[in-house]
């Protein structure tokens, strides 16, 4: 453990930002083409299951399951669905995965992934290893219904750690995670996400330092909150699996959310030459049912 420990050091140490170059793609033959997807966190406030706990449905809905969501999409024309994980009943099991991916192919939507609300960035201890027990959990879940990427996070630096821990202790979780989710042949996405990975260079030192063709980054359009977060996102956009898009950005001192520019960030994906889902993960607080659909018609076009 030590030896690997001080593999992943090293390597991270070696990855200074000087020596990152400005576009390392994926290796995509062909042209940069998208297929437009739908997030189940844009409907959080309407599942029956939030996390493991009950959740009361807002405007007096019937309580959604996953299943339900999966129909909204078919209805919808919405080829792809992310079923992220936190909707799922806590009893979720075999039988009821499989009936995810039965209801899925039946009602022709693909599932794009699924996502797992881990950190990586603890301090090596119990707490981590159930962490990363959760992910491998999820792996096979993901396995099971057909969901061939799983979004994950490095999280928030702890107090008794220094960032350079922090990053090494998440690259290495992220590692072990990979290696099991390769025999299993899904993809695992660390997304931008806040904490050590507010800005890009930690994100791009870790996914360029992981032993794995199944490594990439997930890539949110809404989460760099830096003084250029267009840059920012071209800059991880070429590590890029998985995408999705947040309607609105809040650049450093803004106070509020702007509107995205969304030909801008189709421009800089297409740079990258990025192929594959680009899920609208719906935040804004008005009633998705009412604006999830306008948004889908206004991006089909854009997407070709």
């Amino acid at each position: 453990m030590t030896s690997r420990r001080h593999f992943f050091t090293t390597t991270l140490g070696a990855l200074t930002a000087s020596t990152l170059p400005a576009i390392e793609p994926i290796n995509r033959p062909g042209k940069s083409r998208m297929q437009l997807g739908v997030a189940a966190y844009s409907f959080r406030e309407y599942f029956q299951w939030m996390r493991g706990k009950e959740n009361k449905p807002k405007e007096g809905r019937q309580p959604w399951s996953i299943l339900d969501f999966i129909d909204w999409c078919a209805d919808h024309h919405v080829p792809g669905a992310e079923v992220t994980s936190y909707f799922f009943p806590p009893d979720v099991d075999e039988k009821y995965l499989l009936e995810v991916k039965r209801r899925a192919y039946l009602r022709g939507v693909q599932l794009a992934g699924t996502a797992v609300g881990n950190n990586f960035a603890l301090p090596k201890g119990e707490k981590l290893e159930k962490e990363i027990a959760d992910v491998k959990r999820w792996i096979d879940y993901a396995a099971i219904m057909n969901a061939p990427h799983i979004r994950v996070f490095a999280g928030p630096q702890p107090k008794d750690l220094s960032e350079e821990e922090a990053v090494a202790n998440c690259l290495e979780a992220y590692q072990e995670c990979l290696d099991y989710a390769g025999k299993k042949g899904i993809f695992l996405g660390l997304e931008n996400h806040g904490g050590i990975v507010a800005e890009p260079d930690n994100l791009v030192k870790m996914v360029r330092a992981a032993q794995s063709p199944w490594a990439g980054i997930n890539w949110d359009s809404g989460n760099f909150h830096t003084e250029d977060p267009y840059g920012d996102l071209a800059k991880i956009a070429p590590y890029a699996i998985n995408v999705q898009l947040k309607m609105e950005m809040k650049p450093k001192g803004a106070k509020e959310g702007e509107p995205a520019d969304v030909p801008r960030l189709l421009k800089i994906l297409r740079e990258a030459n990025y192929q594959g889902w680009f899920t609208l993960e719906y935040e804004v607080k008005a009633d998705p049912f009412v604006e999830v659909p306008k948004i889908l018609d206004m991006l089909r076009p854009l997407l070709g």
